[in-house]
């Protein structure tokens, strides 16, 4: 109703085609000859005696293309990223099977396994580990030292009281300790067998049996 109003109305030098396709919410997605066919049908039935003014339309023009540029390039943008996607994912499939490093807060349990990487002592002398469950309950808890260089720490799945976990994505917090107990700054990184990469949005994944991490968190693989 909003555009036909506009198009068929009287309209002097105040009136606006980009206005008019803005007013329906289609401005930023109508193409350049909807604008065209709304201006035309604009001049043709301004008021004579008040008509429009060749600058406004001439800004007019321009607004309208700016904008359509800018559509066009964003959706170019959105190939680009696209193909980029799926560049990504292809390599990903490369990985599927081995066992990678990466940055994560949470340990992937396959087969009854997992595994952190430990950085080499420095401020932190030794690192307090708990691992906890998807509800929150603690699991396991371990007093790490570090060594020299880096160390790798294995899960045998196993809680506490010896039961076995099922496998599964488990949180886990360090909490480092310097030589005199204090609190220092320690990060680990996470050792797991690549399952499958998917797509998820704008980003690629690796999966881990049921965990799943950015492929930008990828750190290193083994051979």
């Amino acid at each position: 109703m909003t555009t036909t109003q506009a198009a068929s109305g009287t309209t002097g030098s105040g009136g606006s085609a980009v206005a008019a396709t803005r007013s329906t919410g289609s401005g930023l997605t109508a193409d350049f000859n909807t604008f065209l066919t709304l201006l035309t049908t604009q001049l043709r039935n301004q008021d004579p005696t008040n008509a429009m003014d060749v600058n406004q339309m001439t800004e007019q023009l321009v607004s309208f293309a700016g904008v359509e540029q800018q559509i066009s390039m964003n959706r170019n943008l959105q190939d680009l990223l696209g193909l980029q996607q799926g560049a990504q994912l292809t390599s990903a499939a490369g990985l599927v099977g081995r066992r990678v490093e990466v940055e994560s807060d949470r340990l992937a349990l396959q087969n009854g396994e997992a595994a952190l990487r430990l950085p080499p002592a420095g401020d932190a002398r030794s690192a307090a580990l708990r691992i906890t469950d998807s509800a929150g309950r603690v699991v396991r808890e371990a007093a790490l030292p570090l060594g020299q260089s880096q160390t790798t720490w294995r899960w045998d799945g196993r809680d506490g009281a010896g039961r076995m976990m099922p496998d599964g994505a488990y949180a886990f917090t360090l909490e480092g300790r310097n030589a005199l107990g204090g609190a220092a700054n320690v990060q680990a990184s996470v050792l797991a067998r690549a399952t499958g990469a998917e797509r998820s949005g704008n980003s690629v994944a690796l999966r881990f049996g049921s965990l799943s991490i950015g492929l930008d968190k990828l750190r290193g693989m083994e051979m």
